[in-house]
């Protein structure tokens, strides 16, 4: 009997027939694995989700203690750990937490994988969203491992046991990459992002370390980078408006969600795919999540 009802569980957590999303407020939760990842793949999105009232929080895994040609350890990552308080304050979430696990050395350990599930837990999740698990950087490719790892975890009251366990599954989403092996991403959910791109750009600009000094170094452009914060904002944004396009298949879901005059208008979206772990959400839920989906 006992067998039946644990199979019974597990179809209802696969099909999405356990959970379901509801009016009002919705608990969003991001897990990446440096602090400025979610700014840079959903900065806009979540700064839109925070207007509307829903409670959005950014965790990174790792402290970010190695992200530096110059600084490191302890003094980079309280460094960084402050550029992420300045970053939420720009984009109006709710928290922006990182915890304390070596940049560059991440592996999906348990007492990783742990402290996942209760950030998610403790977030009471609605909505989940991670990084793929095909990624140049080690430390990416790990953290969407550790957020697939959770997807079924969060539900079972025996896997840390220490924290409650979640009485719905949350759906889970992908943020954006560019990688096409073993497969390509896959637009499902594309957001028009213009009436805050500023406002991402300016969670951006709050991660000085990263934007003005590691990634313009490591990239050979460091002597592009002006000296005064002004002058380092409007390059900042010319750098992000350049870096901005939108492909066949965004286009292709923008029209889907917006329509296909509204789709036209957009210059700046992120994008989201579907996992197939967790809550699978029909398209009226995606509209309930993303509620400027119904603005057409």
């Amino acid at each position: 009997m006992k067998s039946l009802l644990l199979l019974m569980l597990v179809g209802l957590l696969s099909t999405g027939a356990y959970a379901q999303i509801q009016d009002g407020p919705l608990n969003i939760i991001a897990v990446f694995a440096h602090p400025d990842d979610g700014d840079s793949k959903m900065g806009g999105t979540a700064a839109m989700m925070a207007k509307m009232g829903h409670n959005v929080k950014f965790v990174s895994i790792t402290n970010g203690d190695a992200g530096h040609h110059e600084e490191g350890g302890g003094m980079l990552a309280k460094r960084r750990r402050a550029e992420a308080q300045e970053a939420a304050r720009q984009l109006g979430i709710a928290e922006y937490k990182v915890l304390d696990n070596h940049d560059g050395e991440l592996l999906p350990e348990l007492h990783i994988r742990q402290q996942v599930i209760r950030e998610i837990r403790n977030w009471n999740a609605d909505v989940v969203l991670g990084l793929r698990p095909n990624d140049y950087h080690p430390d990416h490719r790990y953290a969407g491992v550790l957020v697939q790892d959770v997807a079924y975890m969060v539900v079972v009251p025996n896997v840390t046991p220490d924290t409650p366990p979640l009485t719905k599954n949350p759906v889970f989403l992908y943020m954006n990459d560019r990688f096409q092996k073993p497969n390509p991403f896959s637009p499902d959910i594309v957001i028009g992002i213009d009436a805050v791109f500023e406002q991402k750009v300016r969670g951006l600009d709050a991660h000085e370390s990263q934007m003005y000094e590691w990634l313009p170094w490591v990239g050979g452009r460091l002597d592009e980078v002006p000296e005064s914060a002004e002058e380092r904002f409007s390059y900042l944004i010319n750098l992000y408006t350049n870096r901005s396009s939108i492909s066949d298949l965004q286009r292709i879901s923008l029209e889907k969600w917006y329509g296909k005059e509204k789709a036209a208008s957009f210059r700046f979206v992120e994008s989201f795919e579907i996992c197939e772990y967790g809550h699978q959400p029909s398209d009226e839920e995606i509209r309930a999540i993303f509620p400027m989906l119904n603005d057409n």
